[in-house]
């Protein structure tokens, strides 16, 4: 992989550091290293950068810089019925190729980071090492390994199965012996599995306590496919740490999230993309069960909103995946202003939020000095207006441009 050799400065640019109410005007951000050396207001930062380097220079005429996004539901392997089944057939050694390309795709999508939520084979440990080394191109990783489930639970057919307390703690344990950064759990049905309903919850309460005791006395933080109210309410009084989908967020549901600082991640595209399941032939018991569920989980988006549940953004499709003409990531930021976020908040849920569950707050996620140089220009001002996140002019990462699209 190619490695930085000029330091690099966007000069005249708005600038959104990730947490702020408002961007900054007419401000420059200088990249050293791999590393943000300097923000602040344009005409210091060029001084003092000229004055020591001979750094490429990117006039942003007002452009807007943001964090690097952060996705937090991510399956780079994604398997499902229809055309997509072939991912399920691969061998090993196609599998990490297929997962690089897509790595590859997401990052050049403006995606620099992901958390990956269930990955086969174990193929997700090495592409992260590969990537963190500098021989593949692509986000950084943060991954729970495979999915623990119960036996025929959701995902079973690339999932670790698991029954009784002493086998989950067993699939536990397995997962962190392997790297896992985090562990997720299935904890009732979903969308694509043939044979069971969203409304099944597949845990005993046993099971879930012992997930929850092994994950967090290592350390690791556990994260749940959720559908129903009822087995959601229970993981979160029993020390969930968030909430992947949540179909049915009711207000006492909400209330809790909020009382026990746990996080939502809704990808609510998955109930409202009819596109991209008949541009991959998906079955139709699986477009209408997904599509039925639409109006709830809208619903549910809207109250954690009201509430003010801590969100963070993930698409659960591919993150670069083409969808009402932009990318599934851009789409779910702009459904999730739809349904009352405002673009700063979206913004937030897309960057720091999602960097602070993932214990990367002061590294990734926010433009601050010292931190990681993952960054994009959009063209315009997506504070106004979040589809201005549809034109990126540049992707950066370690502050090389994977993307660059200047006149």
């Amino acid at each position: 992989m190619r490695t930085q050799q000029t330091d690099l400065v966007i000069a005249g640019a708005r600038i959104f550091d990730g947490r702020s109410d408002r961007a900054a005007e007419n401000q420059a951000v200088w990249m050293s290293g791999g590393r943000i050396r300097r923000v602040g207001p344009a005409v210091d930062v060029l001084r003092e950068a000229t004055a020591t380097e001979s750094p490429r220079i990117v006039e942003a005429n007002g452009d807007t810089v943001v964090p690097g996004l952060v996705n937090m539901h991510v399956h780079l392997d994604l398997a499902l019925p229809g055309d997509l089944a072939r991912v399920a057939m691969l061998n090993e050694a196609e599998l990490a190729l297929h997962m690089a390309e897509e790595a590859r795709l997401t990052l050049l999508a403006g995606v620099t980071t992901v958390r990956l939520t269930g990955t086969y084979n174990h193929v997700d440990f090495s592409l992260r090492n590969s990537i963190e080394a500098g021989r593949t191109l692509g986000p950084r990783i943060r991954t729970a390994g495979q999915l623990v489930c119960s036996t025929g639970g959701h995902g079973w057919q690339r999932s670790l199965e698991a029954d009784g307390p002493a086998e989950f703690a067993r699939a536990v344990r397995e997962q962190i012996k392997h790297g896992a950064d985090f562990i997720k759990l299935a904890l009732s049905g979903g969308m694509a599995g043939e044979h069971e309903k969203v409304t099944t919850s597949q845990l005993r309460e046993d099971e879930l306590d012992a997930v929850l005791e092994v994950a967090h006395a290592w350390g690791r933080k556990v994260t749940t496919h959720a559908g129903p109210a009822g087995p959601t309410l229970e993981a979160v009084r029993r020390g969930i740490d968030c909430v992947e989908h949540g179909y049915e967020l009711t207000d006492e549901l909400c209330r809790l999230m909020i009382e026990r600082d746990v996080t939502y991640v809704p990808t609510i595209t998955v109930t409202r993309c009819r596109e991209f399941f008949e541009r991959h032939n998906m079955p139709r018991w699986m477009q209408d069960r997904a599509l039925a569920w639409g109006d709830r989980h809208w619903e549910s988006l809207e109250n954690a909103i009201r509430h003010g549940v801590t969100i963070a953004m993930g698409s659960d499709m591919p993150p670069h995946a083409e969808f009402d003409g932009t990318s599934a990531t851009v789409r779910e930021l702009e459904f999730m202003v739809e349904a009352g976020m405002t673009p700063q908040a979206a913004l937030v849920a897309a960057t720091s939020t999602g960097a602070r569950w993932l214990g990367l707050e002061e590294e990734i996620g926010c433009v601050r000095e010292g931190a990681y140089a993952d960054l994009l220009l959009v063209q315009g001002d997506p504070l106004a207006d979040i589809s201005a996140m549809r034109d990126l002019r540049m992707v950066v990462k370690d502050g090389n441009p994977v993307l660059d699209q200047q006149p």
